[in-house]
């Protein structure tokens, strides 16, 4: 009898030991680190909404930070992240340049680090795992196919173009340029007459639509705007200026936001070439990979597509942003 009182005791304590160790020797969930380029544009809002949800719904704890568009405050996260010890570090940098000291501080420190949306140019590429994000050259060349497509309506009229940029230095920027540059190079009648920034947002895109419209006038006959935000603030300079935009001059843009889709239904947009920012289920898949030491792509590409305004109607009601 005292021998089964025991034997009932001794398993009563060790059941309730087993139960114990879950909750006290429980796996820590993942921390990333993670820095964003700011909230400049429709696309980088819903972006950052994709992360923060993908991080919630995976149990991963997410440290994020704002860069408010300054490299400096990225790298000043960065270093943040470094000093409480994150598993894993991602951030979708401002500009392509100048990143080598704090990734080198984050190999130091066995950090390893994801870059989404936008590329780097850094010395050694181990000083990152992975790259997540679309193709900005790609989108460019396919901007520049349509062009030469709709030209093929008017063969024996010149075309000149004007070109909204993003932000000075950004891999969107400058691969954007390139790739639309590439495609239109051998077409004697597809001239780029203006080229400036407009920083990705609203705003500036108007302010330097307005420019441009000033000193070209009705000679313009395309805008090439690098995102979808800068084209529809260029759309509102176009109208008060007493033109049609969409007719008067066609407006070709990048990103495939909702307002880029309200704007051709609005026969005010002639096309968007997709750059899908839902990247935060991908982003949460690959740092999970990673903090297990699984081996991961160095370049993850996302698909997309291009919508022109004919389009625009049947594929509004799809769109998640």
């Amino acid at each position: 009898m005292t021998c089964n009182r025991r034997t009932v005791l001794s398993a009563g304590l060790a059941a309730a030991f087993a139960l114990s160790v879950p909750s006290a020797f429980a796996a820590k969930p993942l921390v990333i680190g993670f820095s964003q380029v700011g909230a400049e544009s429709e696309w980088r809002t819903a972006n950052t909404v994709s992360i923060k949800d993908a991080a919630k719904k995976e149990g991963i704890t997410l440290k994020f930070a704002d860069a408010q568009q300054k490299q400096e405050n990225q790298v000043k996260a960065i270093r943040s992240f470094i000093a409480q010890r994150v598993d894993v570090i991602a951030f979708s940098p401002v500009v392509e340049s100048g990143w080598d000291t704090v990734l080198r501080e984050a190999k130091r420190a066995n950090i390893p680090v994801i870059l989404t949306d936008r590329a780097v140019n850094v010395s050694d590429p181990s000083l990152y795992v992975s790259f997540l994000g679309s193709d900005f050259v790609e989108e460019g060349r396919r901007a520049g196919r349509w062009l030469i497509e709709r030209q093929k309506k008017t063969p024996d009229a010149v075309l000149n173009i004007v070109e909204l940029q993003g932000t000075v230095g950004s891999a969107p920027a400058l691969d954007r340029k390139k790739g639309f540059e590439e495609v239109i190079a051998g077409n004697a009648k597809l001239k780029v007459i203006r080229s400036q920034t407009g920083d990705f947002t609203r705003a500036k895109g108007k302010e330097v639509m307005e420019a441009f419209l000033k000193a070209e006038g009705k000679k313009i006959n395309v805008l090439y705007a690098h995102n979808d935000d800068m084209a529809i603030g260029a759309i509102q300079a176009i109208e008060e200026a007493g033109l049609k935009p969409g007719k008067d001059i066609i407006v070709i843009s990048i990103d495939g936001v909702k307002g880029a889709f309200e704007a051709m239904i609005a026969g005010k947009l002639n096309v968007t070439v997709e750059c899908n920012p839902l990247l935060g289920p991908q982003l949460m898949q690959i740092a999970k990979d990673v903090a297990a030491g699984k081996p991961v792509p160095k370049r993850v590409v996302t698909q997309e597509g291009v919508f022109p305004a004919e389009t625009a109607a049947k594929e509004f009601p799809n769109r998640k942003y």
